[in-house]
């Protein structure tokens, strides 16, 4: 039988292991996902997809999922504003005809007939600037409750925008359709809840595994003895037209 790894071994591994993108396969089972949303975001995409002719993925992140699309529209243009997924979503992207920009502002008005939108905030005025007449907007978010059991365990400060849900999310857009959920996500070891508060750092915005050693190594014991950290996943989503 494989002895558990030590804390400080865990520890040192969560803050070396290399991530690009929003690719969390890196997780493997380590985190596990348990229940379902009421949608799904990829064939509600693919749905509108199929009419479109000019697409904007804003928060595109390395470009994973937009490259898993193809082929995509004729006119297919992507936003990243987080610097070290930008170069990563041009090398990706723009082999396949896409345009990728820090922001919307490179884009004149009604440029697009369908803006998709994975867990990317947004400007509902913008939006209402960049699509034609008629155009659809999807998204699908991450309610400001997101994942606050980790905050609980830690006892670090709430999410600043624990407010943020769907009726929010639709202020100032003409919404035809929503949904809310959740699902729980359960972290299995100490090193994987270190790496995802790494890579997701508006999680516990001043987390340093200093500060919150005596909190990390208890949930250590914890999950060691078989009690891992779960944690209740929000989302909404919503479809809007102009």
């Amino acid at each position: 039988m494989i002895a558990p790894m030590r804390y400080e071994a865990l520890i040192d591994e969560a803050l070396t292991t290399p991530f690009e993108g929003w690719d969390f396969s890196v997780f493997g089972d380590r985190v596990t996902y348990d229940g379902t949303l009421p949608w799904d975001y990829e064939g509600l995409v693919h749905d509108h997809l199929a009419r479109s002719s000019a697409l904007l993925d804003l928060g595109t992140g390395g470009g994973e999922f937009l490259s898993s699309l193809t082929p995509l529209p004729p006119r297919t243009a992507a936003t990243e504003a987080h610097p070290p997924n930008l170069p990563l979503a041009r090398t990706c992207l723009e082999p396949l005809g896409v345009e990728v920009a820090e922001d919307t502002r490179a884009f004149p008005d009604a440029s697009f007939d369908l803006i998709i939108n994975r867990h990317e905030s947004y400007d509902p005025h913008e939006l209402h600037r960049l699509l034609t007449p008629g155009g659809t907007f999807l998204t699908q978010q991450v309610g400001g409750r997101d994942l606050e059991e980790i905050n609980t365990a830690l006892a670090a400060p709430p999410h600043e925008d624990r407010s943020w849900n769907l009726d929010q999310a639709a202020t100032d857009l003409n919404v035809t359709w929503s949904r809310k959920g959740t699902f729980t996500t359960t972290f299995h070891d100490i090193g994987v809840l270190v790496l995802f508060l790494r890579v997701i750092p508006w999680q516990v915005p001043d987390f340093d595994i200093h500060t919150y050693e005596p909190r990390l190594r208890a949930l250590h014991e914890s999950m060691r003895h078989g009690h891992p950290l779960q944690a209740t996943a929000h989302r909404f989503a919503l479809l809007a037209t102009r």
